[in-house]
């Protein structure tokens, strides 16, 4: 299959494994449109039969740093009702259909986060970072982490991540199963086609109905969570204290909040 181009989006066929590409470094920032097209190209490789499993890859320094409220408010995602569209998206990429395996160097961070959580398997280097940082911006958990999130890694360690925003270095991020294997990050994207090979040489169909087993009520569990996380963060977007974090992030300060 020869590559095709969505936007910031490459995806292409190495032998039976699909590889879809995020092309915005060296953050990765996400919108709306990067998401939708990286659902295309999922589902792109669900209709191939060709294609056994999907790797999620970056180029840049980061996977993804989330959304760039200072420094790109064309998004939306900053403006009352731009989340909305997102999160329909999100729940897009979970319906796909084949194993999924991410390719994590430097910040998987907020949105980044939760679209790491997307896969079933994430693949890190000690340099990583894992981080829930929405209450670092007055802002309530989205992307369907707070589903997620504790599915992944337990409640009391999701909670503390939500409530606290700190950083999960790549080591740690293994040892508590927020990442599946840890590796240099020049291997990275070697390690994950080999256990996205590793997979492929499974059966299919019994790769499928597990999978299907295994995520029984996970779309559903995502689409009430978004649902709530949407509603919280609508009325925090009018808030002194979200304006305080979107400050304080473009100023690259600690942000002081008022409660207000």
């Amino acid at each position: 299959m020869n590559e095709v181009v969505r936007g910031d989006v490459g995806a292409w066929l190495e032998g039976r494994v699909g590889i879809v590409e995020i092309r915005r470094p060296p953050n990765n920032f996400f919108d709306n449109t990067l998401i939708a097209d990286i659902g295309a190209s999922f589902e792109a490789f669900d209709a191939d039969s060709a294609c056994r499993a999907i790797v999620l890859a970056a180029a840049g320094k980061n996977f993804c740093a989330g959304a760039d409220f200072a420094g790109r408010p064309a998004t939306g995602l900053a403006e009352e009702g731009g989340a909305k569209h997102l999160y329909k998206e999100a729940i897009r990429l979970f319906r796909t259909r084949k194993p999924i395996i991410a390719t994590i160097q430097g910040a998987a961070v907020g949105g980044g986060l939760g679209l790491a959580l997307v896969a079933d398997f994430r693949i890190a280097c000690p340099e990583a970072r894992f981080c829930a940082n929405f209450t670092r911006l007055g802002f309530h958990p989205g992307f369907g982490l707070t589903a997620t999130l504790p599915r992944l890694v337990g409640a009391q360690r999701a909670a503390l991540m939500f409530y606290t925003g700190r950083r999960i270095p790549g080591e740690e991020a293994a040892a508590i199963g927020l990442a599946d294997l840890l590796v240099p990050q020049a291997e990275l994207r070697a390690a994950a086609l080999a256990l996205a090979e590793e997979i492929a040489i499974s059966a299919p169909l019994a790769v499928a109905s597990t999978r299907e087993t295994l995520r029984r009520g996970l779309i559903d569990a995502i689409e009430a969570a978004t649902e709530r996380e949407l509603v919280e963060q609508e009325w925090q977007r009018r808030t002194a204290d979200f304006r305080e974090g979107v400050a304080a992030m473009a100023a690259r300060r600690a942000p002081v909040f008022e409660g207000k």
